[in-house]
């Protein structure tokens, strides 16, 4: 290509000339303007400060007062006395020195940032007495008749970022700003005695609660050119947040905190946010999570957020470290039109032993000091499209390449090949010990079971034991719909190898690290065949409990039909499978003359039937059918004569983990927020025990109308024809007995 030669260009000089004028004109239009605004400039300053306390009070019921304000430079303001209070409500905010200016050049193109920032004693007093806040107009919704429409979140994002970073200043100098927070019960200072920006680098002193801690936000800080590197760290020792452990139950302390903000790009309708967050020596404190301290001496996350027009995610490219293993997570939420949650996760190959020195101290016990070789890669999978959580996705796999266990740590996981103590528990606390081996005169070999519990018990709780690794995908995918669907934790996916896990190894307190160290071990115990089926059945049979202080199959049989395990038929097989998940109320299945209640019928038939469609079982073409059951008789006189709307309300208690949250919410009218659902709302675990009993009685008052409503419809129906009114009287009686006796039981299980 040939390039053109500039020597033979000619422009007209009279475009020379109007271009000329063009631009003076233009330079003396600045000229006049800028003088006029300059020499206005007080009064537009005074004008603009009249319209923000008018704009206050209207919009926000708020007294917004200056002692002074006036310019002392080009583009600076200096404000006195500032102060902010609400209406009928405690002062919120106080300033005695502003001075506040402004760059000029992006001024041209309306966006305003900020260059330099004093302040000199401040306070800001946050304050919630009594269910009245100072601070609640921050929560008040505008009205708007205007006709609404979609918000795009990559546009939102991207201007509140600018916003946001507009609003730091290349330079501050800042003396004695206080926060401070105060509700009922709890109180919170903050003051900063210094925090300096110059020339980049950020320098602060925090005193916490008069002197309890010095905090110190120090680094990099560029707000302009998006580059920002700060770390928080204290004098001398962690971090402590103590305001959230009042309110969550959770403590959280820290030696050093990071954040990095990298780049922020906007384009093609998404907002990418590149950064990165790190902890050293995180602890975590909390009863949901686990019965000890969680530690973490060193974590982060290279986090990659992108926002488009409907959703959130974190991109797959962010890699989260844990000490000594890496992982790329991807996290995608979309709002409209209908809400998606996605989650993916992906280790790669990774050594199989830093897996494992990796794990967080004080969630996984058992597992302290093992030693393993090979290696392994995780994989998850969750799709739930909110509309249809029925077809929830849901794949988790752990795959192993030449992984091996060459040292046991703190629990042998052999343990249950040979002859063993198991001591169940009880509310925490030890029951007598029980050896299971041929010492224990109940100990009951697998072959001396009846085929029809066995059959009926692996119907009912885990069809596929013999074919499955310890996990069924498609009951956990079911339980994951089923627990979105009514928004808590409600059905278990527990199979047979994971319930003689959490018996024989684990502590039966309910906290998800102790759901994840029993996932961890059946994983290993199926995948490196350290038990067989066959003896994990074995030993299943022989600890589970089958009702109050009964545990083993060998002392239930004879505990409640007098009869070795050998000899139990379908239904007597039936009943004791319907009893593993409430083993402790499994009298009230019976009447008082030892017979199944009839309400119970369609779950025999249900269990029977499923026995005899895959060979397990002979239908009876009796009128019994799998319902042909009779409690031992020196065992009937136990059995309280409870209602069958009680017994039933009772039969459906379930001791699966699974179906309880990880904490108790205290009940209320409000509607807890995130944060009260995740960790729990306010107070210690003593309340935490008193929100139980206030739950339990609440149930139990419940209860007792029910079964007062259900005696009185059962008097309205009795019958008086060729009855005397002696004879209406007895039958009106034995009913108020039994509602008597019924009250006295559910008592007794309050109290329990």
């Amino acid at each position: 290509m040939q390039r053109p030669n500039l020597k033979n260009i000619h422009i007209n000089p009279k475009y020379i000339r109007i271009a000329a004028i063009v631009l003076a004109s233009l330079f003396v239009l600045l000229l006049i303007g800028g003088y006029i605004a300059y020499s206005k400039r007080e009064t537009l300053l005074q004008k603009a400060i009249a319209k923000a306390k008018a704009t206050a009070r209207s919009t926000y019921n708020l007294d917004l007062e200056i002692g002074s304000a006036h310019f002392t430079g080009l583009s600076t303001v200096a404000f006195t006395n500032i102060t902010v209070v609400p209406d009928h409500r405690d002062s919120l905010l106080s300033i005695k020195e502003f001075r506040v200016s402004i760059k000029l050049f992006p001024l041209i193109f309306g966006t305003v940032k900020l260059a330099d920032v004093e302040l000199q004693q401040g306070h800001l007093n946050l304050t919630d007495i009594k269910h009245v806040k100072n601070f609640d107009f921050l929560f008040k919704k505008k009205r708007d008749s205007t006709i609404k429409t979609k918000v795009d979140l990559a546009e939102l994002s991207h201007n509140l970022i600018n916003q946001l970073l507009y609003k730091i200043p290349d330079n501050l100098k800042l003396n004695n700003f206080l926060v401070s927070f105060k509700n009922d019960s709890n109180s919170f200072t903050a003051l900063a005695q210094s925090a300096i920006i110059k020339d980049g680098q950020l320098t602060s002193t925090i005193n916490i609660n008069n002197g309890l801690a010095l905090w110190h936000f120090d680094g990099r800080m560029h707000p302009s050119d998006k580059d920002i590197d700060v770390k928080l760290y204290a004098d001398g020792k962690k971090v402590e947040i103590p305001f959230i452990e009042k309110r969550f139950h959770l403590k959280v302390t820290f030696d050093t905190v990071s954040t990095r903000l990298s780049k922020v790009e906007h384009s093609d309708g998404e907002t990418r946010i590149y950064g990165y967050w790190g902890v050293s020596n995180l602890l975590i404190n909390q009863p949901g999570l686990s019965g000890n301290d969680i530690v973490i001496p060193n974590g982060g996350i290279d986090a990659n957020l992108f926002v488009g027009q409907n959703y959130l995610s974190l991109d797959s490219s962010s890699t989260i470290h844990l000490k000594k293993i890496t992982a790329h997570p991807y996290i995608k939420y979309t709002l409209n039109p209908v809400k998606i949650y996605e989650l993916k996760l992906n280790t790669g190959w990774l050594n199989a032993q830093d897996i494992f020195d990796s794990f967080p101290t004080g969630m996984f016990e058992s597992l302290d000091g093992i030693k393993v070789a090979g290696k392994l890669n995780y994989k998850l999978n969750f799709f739930l499209n909110n509309a249809s959580p029925d077809d929830v996705q849901f794949d988790s796999r752990l795959d192993k390449d030449g992984f091996n266990i060459i040292k046991y740590g703190k629990t042998d996981l052999t343990k249950l090949n040979k002859v063993f103590v198991y001591t169940p528990y009880e509310k925490g606390k030890p029951m007598g010990p029980h050896i299971i081996g041929p010492e224990n005169s109940y100990y009951t070999p697998l072959e001396d079971i009846s085929p029809n519990l066995r059959n009926a018990v692996m119907t009912a709780e885990d069809p596929s034991f013999y074919s499955n690794h310890g996990f069924v995908e498609e009951s956990i995918r079911k339980s994951l719909a089923t627990d979105f669907k009514d928004k808590k934790f409600k059905r278990g996916g527990s199979t047979i190898s994971m319930q003689l896990v959490k018996n024989t190894f684990l502590s039966r307190e309910k906290t998800l690290s102790r759901k994840i160290e029993e996932i961890l071990i059946v994983w290993m115990i199926e995948n490196n065949r350290i038990m067989s089926k066959n003896r994990m059945l074995e030993v299943y049979f022989n600890i589970i409990e089958w009702g109050r202080n009964i545990y083993g199959i060998g002392e239930a049989s004879r505990y409640y039909f007098g009869k070795s395990p050998a000899e139990l038929t379908i239904g007597e097989s039936i009943y004791l499978a319907s009893i593993v998940p409430h083993p402790k109320t499994g009298l009230y299945s019976f009447m008082p003359d030892g017979t199944l209640r009839p309400g119970l019928s369609g779950y025999f038939n249900l269990i029977g039937n499923l026995m005899a469609g895959h060979g397990k079982a002979q239908r009876d073409s009796s009128n019994y059918g799998f319902y042909d059951v009779r409690l031992r008789e020196g065992l009937r006189r136990e059995v309280a004569p409870v209602s069958t709307t009680v017994a039933d309300s009772l039969m459906k208690q379930n001791d699966d983990d699974a179906a309880v949250p990880l904490v108790p919410v205290e009940p209320e009218v409000k509607k807890p927020t995130f944060f009260q659902r995740l960790f729990g709302k306010k107070d210690t675990t003593a309340k935490k025990e008193e929100i139980k009993k206030v739950d339990a009685k609440e149930k139990l008052k419940a209860d007792i109308e029910k079964l007062k409503d259900e005696e009185k419809r059962k008097e309205a129906l009795i019958d008086t024809a060729g009855k005397t009114r002696k004879d209406i009287r007895q039958e009106k009686r034995r009913l108020r007995n039994e509602e008597k006796d019924a009250e006295k039981v559910l008592k007794e299980l309050v109290k329990e």
